[in-house]
This record gives C-alpha cells, structure tokens and sequence, in this order.
C-alpha cells in the first residue's frame, strides 16, 4: 500500500485515479519520510511543523446562535444540536434527501451456514429506485449462528467488494469502479488484504459490509453514474452549492442498510456500530450524525473533513481537500468556499465529534499519518468532551495529554481516541481493539 522509500506520489495524477487507488496512495502520502513528505499538493504548499499551525480559535460548542449558555442536555439535544447540524449540513457535506419511496430488498442468500457452522450469512440487495437496473447496492451480513436474541452488529463500509476481502466460496462476485472509470467485475484481488470477520462473531457481534462505489462512484464526474444524479431537479446538472457531495451519498447508502437491519428479526437494529477508515471514515462520521439510529461510529484515520480540526494548518487542510482538481465533489460545493478564511468557519471538526454525542464514538489514528493529522483529531476529542460530558458521558478532559502511540489510556472513554504505531492504515491488532470497545459500549 505504500510507495518504494523517496517517490513521492504526483497529486496531478492521483486527482484523476478511483478511490481504490487513491487510498493506497494516501497512505503512501502520509507514511513517507520527512525528507519525502509532498511539500506541495494542488498547487498549495503543505506544513508539518507543529511551530507553523498557526493559532487559532475554534468556534463555540456551548452557546446557542443567540449566545445563550447551554448548561444541559436538553438545551443540546433541543435548541443547540440542531443549530450546528444545520450548520455541517450547509457548509460541509451537503443537505440529502430522506429515505426513497421506492425502496426494496431483495434477499438472495436467506441464511446460510458459514464458517464451520459459526455464522449464518445473509446476502441483501438494497434497490433505491423502482428502475432496479443501476442504483442498487449488495450487503453482506454474517449473524453469530448460535445467537439465542437478536444480534448487534458492525457495519462496515468498504472500498472494495465484500467477495475480495472476505474468505468465503459462496459470496457473489461483485463489481467496482477501475481506474478508468469503468464498472468491471471484482474477480481480482485488492490491496487491502482480508478481514478476519470470526473475531467479531466470537464476541457475539454480527459483522455487514457494503461497497462504497455501489452508492455513488468515487471520482469527480461520478455524479452521472451515482444515486445522486436522481435526486437532480429540473435544470439542475450538479447538486446547489449546498447539496450532498460523494460522503453524504455513502452516509445515505449505510443508512439504507440500517432500514434493512430493521426489517430482520435476528439483528437488534437499536445496537449497531459504523467503521470507516480515510475518506469512508469521514463518511461513518457523518453518516452516525446524520442518522441517530446508529448507535456507535468507529471513525479511522478521518483527517481532514472528518475528525481533525481544520483551523490547524497541518497536513491536508480544506484548500488541499476540496481544490476542485481533487476532491470537491465528495463534499457540498459551499465547503470549498472556506478554503481561504477557514477561521472565519462556522464550523470545525469538534463540531462533528459533538454531534455524535451522547453516542459512543471512538477515533482511530496512526501516529505517522501526518497528512491525516493524529494530533488534529486529538484535539478535537477533547474540545468536544465538555458535550459528551453534559450526559454524564466519558471523554478526554481539557488536562488530558497525547497519548503515544499503542497508549489505550483514551480508548475505551465514551468519547475515546487511539493512536497505533504507523501510518494511515487500520492494523489487525487495531480490529481487536474495536471489538474490545464494541463488547463495553454496543
């Protein structure tokens, strides 16, 4: 997943590459070397120097638009929390529609035995519109076989199809989006290796997974292909300047799969977890905002757009994200407009850590992920705390330091931040700790 020792990726060719490719490339970005490190991306310079992030001050959790104290729960749920979800939906992410009317699942694997008997498995197509042919998306789901009530479970949303990074004979091939931009069929295998799904059964947690690109395409003329072309009113080509980009689509699509989980008997709908890393990391985000049926988000190596505060000019900020040769259209096109006044921001990144409470939420970085910035989303966490903490919820202090890499003293909080030893990547070891996490708080 990473590039040989000193070639640093080109950003002017990565901008035109699928996701899929993208996210290795990422990791490469945010692994290398200080000497390597892209000093430039899109045109604009990039810092890593703690001396140059410059101050900063974010905007007010605590107060409502008409500068009142919020002292309670309930002025947060009621009057404060709506007011700063408005906010992300505008300049952020982009406002989406509700759950479609023509909604339908077709069950084609109705439960299966897996795993030597350990997993009964499911296999969902999700159809969005009445034409079936095009906007549809498959979902796996694997159920602990011995499981005497209704499972909670994990959904994951992922950049490959659940066949190439699951072990199991009798998953359909899927399909996904190649660096051409074309749909060719998922008979290859990824970069992404394999996920070891037994430990989250052997802990009585079910496990799903979708493909991203099955919702909406991860490019920039993705539109024409994904389920947001369908929502385009009349005389409309592009979504308005404060409509849903690519992340919103993904965060809606995982919201389908919850309409589903609804429907089966043998999964507890009110205990279901997200995981997400990179740019589906911000999406399990906003998704877990978006959406309070999901009780839990486990958000890995967000960065910028997700989890790490965009005031701090370090690593990727808002100008390199949402620069219109890169990565604008996973997001409203409203949120480009702050690339050069990001202090003048309704909005940062605490915000949407705050947005989650009183819901477990739980940050994952690497400490050498300095394009993602692990310090960002610390920092984050803890501005967002005093949130969590009017529930009477756990979550870092305002004494609280750093943790260094592999310290779980922040982990299992409520509001919890882990930090592995590496880059932008989600390691083995990093799964066990989610199911740790998932076994106290889901």
């Amino acid at each position: 997943m990473t590039n040989p020792p000193g070639r640093v990726p080109n950003p002017m060719r990565i901008k035109f590459l699928p996701a899929l490719f993208l996210f290795a490339s990422a990791s490469a970005f945010a692994q290398q070397p200080a000497a390597n490190r892209p000093t430039v991306v899109a045109g604009f310079p990039v810092n890593y120097n703690e001396d140059s992030v410059g101050t900063y001050t974010l905007p007010e959790l605590l107060k409502t638009a008409d500068r009142k104290p919020v002292i309670t729960a309930k002025q947060w749920t009621d009057k404060r929390r709506p007011e700063l979800l408005r906010l992300a939906e505008e300049n952020q992410f982009g406002k989406m529609p509700p759950k479609p009317k023509d909604l339908a699942f077709h069950i084609f694997d109705k439960g299966t035995p897996a795993f030597n008997g350990k997993a009964i498995r499911k296999q969902v197509t999700v159809y969005f519109t009445k034409d079936t042919s095009d906007h549809k998306m498959n979902l796996l789901i694997y159920l602990p076989a011995k499981a005497a009530k209704p499972a909670p479970l994990l959904l994951n949303i992922s950049f490959a199809a659940y066949n190439q990074i699951i072990d199991d004979t009798g998953l359909r091939v899927g399909e996904i989006w190649n660096k051409e931009g074309q749909k060719v069929k998922a008979d290859k295998p990824t970069p992404f290796g394999k996920l070891n799904v037994e430990q989250f059964l052997d802990a009585g947690i079910g496990f799903a997974t979708v493909y991203y690109g099955d919702i909406e395409p991860d490019f920039k003329d993705g539109l024409r292909y994904g389920i947001r072309k369908t929502y385009l009113k009349n005389g409309q080509s592009e979504p308005a300047a404060n409509e849903w980009g690519a992340i919103a689509a993904w965060g809606w699509g995982l919201s389908r799969a919850m309409d589903y989980f609804e429907t089966d008997p043998q999964i507890d709908a009110k205990r279901v977890a997200l995981q997400g890393a990179s740019r589906l990391g911000k999406t399990v985000l906003w998704a877990g905002i978006h959406d309070q049926r999901f009780k839990m988000v486990i958000a890995s190596i967000s960065g910028e757009g997700g989890a790490a505060l965009a005031r701090r000019n370090y690593g990727e900020t808002i100008r390199h994200i949402s620069d219109p040769s890169r990565y604008l259209y996973q997001f409203a096109p409203n949120y480009h407009g702050w690339a050069d006044k990001v202090n003048e921001m309704p909005i940062d990144a605490h915000i949407l850590v705050a947005l989650m409470a009183p819901r477990s939420l739980l940050l994952q970085t690497g400490s050498t992920d300095y394009w993602s910035d692990p310090k960002g989303e610390f920092l984050s966490a803890v501005a967002a705390a005093p949130v969590y903490h009017l529930f009477g919820e756990t979550g870092p202090d305002a004494s609280a330091t750093m943790p260094a890499a592999g310290d779980t003293s922040l982990l299992m909080n409520n509001l919890g931040y882990y930090m592995h030893e590496g880059g932008h990547t989600v390691l083995p070891e990093d799964w066990k700790l989610f199911v740790s996490y998932m076994q106290k708080y889901l």
